[in-house]
């Protein structure tokens, strides 16, 4: 979690409940943040924050899975918007992007400084302004039929060594329908409010990982 460049306040506008990843809590008690909860392994908060979130602290300790991995899977509701995921070091984002897809049933939007990125649903409309960016990128082999954009998906064959959808373009309002959790949507930054309301009112939410 980093509150900067209002990206924080943009989030609370939307979902005020806070939890934070690990050291996400020593931004929050920079910011004067009240927090749910704390959960990692507690191998970066300070002691100042351990102390101010001493009531909230749930350590997991081990190590086979990131901090944004174990704050995603034990957070029940609806939406999680996610904060300080992205934007910094690459292997930290790219690892924050295959925790998406690690738990498909889990609708999480990573809120960046431009833009936005989640797991797209099994099918979700979107009414974004024309000329818009939309991509796609595949994390495994992945189809993905579409309506409302430049140049049509339905057909292909995505994967993160072929054939990719990076910036697309918006012609009309946009379906999107992938046949597999895998398919990573990343959108304009100004697309957030949309996609919200998306997610929550008609796109549909893959099943639990199985295994």
């Amino acid at each position: 979690m980093n509150p900067a460049s209002g990206t924080l306040s943009e989030a609370l506008s939307i979902a005020p409940l806070v939890v934070a990843a690990d050291g996400g809590a020593d931004h929050a008690f920079a910011a004067g943040q009240k927090l749910e909860a704390v959960i990692g392994d507690m191998d970066s908060i300070s002691e100042t924050a351990k102390g101010a979130f001493k009531d909230v602290l749930h350590p997991i300790a081990e190590q086979n899975s990131t901090d944004f991995d174990k704050a995603l899977r034990h957070i029940d509701a609806p939406l999680v918007l996610g904060v300080g995921f992205s934007g910094a070091r690459l292997d930290h984002e790219l690892g924050s992007m295959t925790v998406l897809v690690r738990h498909p049933e889990r609708r999480c939007v990573l809120i960046g400084e431009e833009t936005i990125v989640l797991l797209c649903p099994p099918q979700i409309t979107l009414k974004l302004p024309m000329e818009s960016a939309v991509s796609l990128f595949p994390m495994a082999e992945v189809g993905c039929e579409s309506e409302g954009l430049r140049w049509p998906t339905g057909g292909l064959r995505f994967a993160p060594d072929r054939q990719i959808g990076t910036l697309n373009k918006v012609e009309g309002e946009v379906s999107l329908r992938p046949d597999a959790p895998k398919m990573l949507l990343i959108l304009p930054r100004g697309a957030l409010g949309v996609t919200v309301q998306a997610l929550l009112q008609d796109g549909e939410r893959w099943p639990a990982r199985v295994g």
